[in-house]
């Protein structure tokens, strides 16, 4: 029998997978909850405009760049603002979705409190979108800026006197990009990559995109990180201090295995331990 030491293994996320058919459960129901809670902030368009006005009002009073300044470097061409308006109506959920079901099937305790942290920004955003409904810039003539998905396409809204599967009127806050920066913030924390911090342009693409094409002024991406910063202040990642994304071991996420302890030689006869004591026998 060889004496010898097992390498250490990296820790792991081992938190067992919630049930699956509960979590799907659970989701839909938020979701639909979020959909119903909606709808009932429609009706208030007097109400949006008034608030659309002054948001306009407090951005220029804090001084902040108009978005129409933004708006201007898409339309350089139709290509770039028709990406800009497919990137608004085709990204936001899928993205969010598969985010969650990567952390379910790889980083259940970091999946757990990625949607906790989803539920409750949502939840505090659909209370805003209740109780301060507000037109988005496209809707606002001061603002002077192009609904560019209705003139360049694609579209997800219809007009406003007819649309009755979205509410306009919940420009404050925009999930678009709170949603966008937790998954950027969630992906950062869950990994161990060298190149990790790269999602955080999604978020900052997100930003470009929903301002560019007159959907949501400036504020509305501060609110949203705002409720972000809070929710992240409660309810805290899980802790791991070094976790195998890759597969080799080492924790570093590159796939090189060069953070792996090297497994030390088998002992022979007459090796001495600590202690001074001789193992009898060894080798044999």
């Amino acid at each position: 029998m060889n004496a010898r030491t097992e390498p250490a293994e990296a820790e792991s996320d081992a938190t067992p997978r919630p049930p699956i058919v509960r979590e799907l459960l659970l989701v839909a129901g938020l979701f639909l909850v979020y959909k119903a809670g909606r709808g009932l902030a429609t009706g208030h368009t007097g109400e949006a405009y008034r608030n659309a006005h002054d948001v306009w009002d407090a951005e220029r009073w804090l001084h902040l760049p108009g978005e129409g300044s933004l708006q201007s470097l898409l339309l350089h061409g139709d290509a770039l603002v028709h990406g800009a308006n497919t990137y608004y109506a085709l990204v936001h959920f899928p993205a969010t979705a598969a985010f969650l079901v990567w952390l379910y099937l790889r980083r259940p305790a970091h999946y757990v409190w990625a949607r906790r942290v989803l539920a409750a920004v949502t939840a505090a955003a659909l209370v805003l979108h209740l109780t301060f409904p507000l037109a988005p810039p496209r809707m606002l003539a001061e603002a002077g800026l192009v609904d560019t998905a209705r003139v360049y396409g694609p579209s997800v809204y219809g007009p406003p006197q007819s649309d009755h599967l979205s509410n306009q009127f919940a420009a404050m806050p925009s999930l678009h990009f709170g949603w966008a920066l937790m998954v950027a913030i969630g992906l950062v924390v869950a990994t161990r990559s060298r190149w990790r911090w790269l999602w955080l342009l999604h978020p900052l693409l997100t930003l470009t995109v929903i301002v560019g094409t007159a959907n949501h002024y400036w504020l509305d991406a501060l609110v949203a990180g705002a409720l972000l910063g809070l929710a992240l202040a409660v309810i805290r990642p899980p802790h791991r201090a070094a976790a195998d994304v890759d597969g080799d071991g080492d924790g570093d996420g590159d796939g090189d295995n060069d953070g792996a302890r090297p497994e030390p030689p088998p002992a022979s006869a007459g090796t001495q331990p600590a202690g001074g004591r001789t193992l009898v026998g060894a080798g044999r």
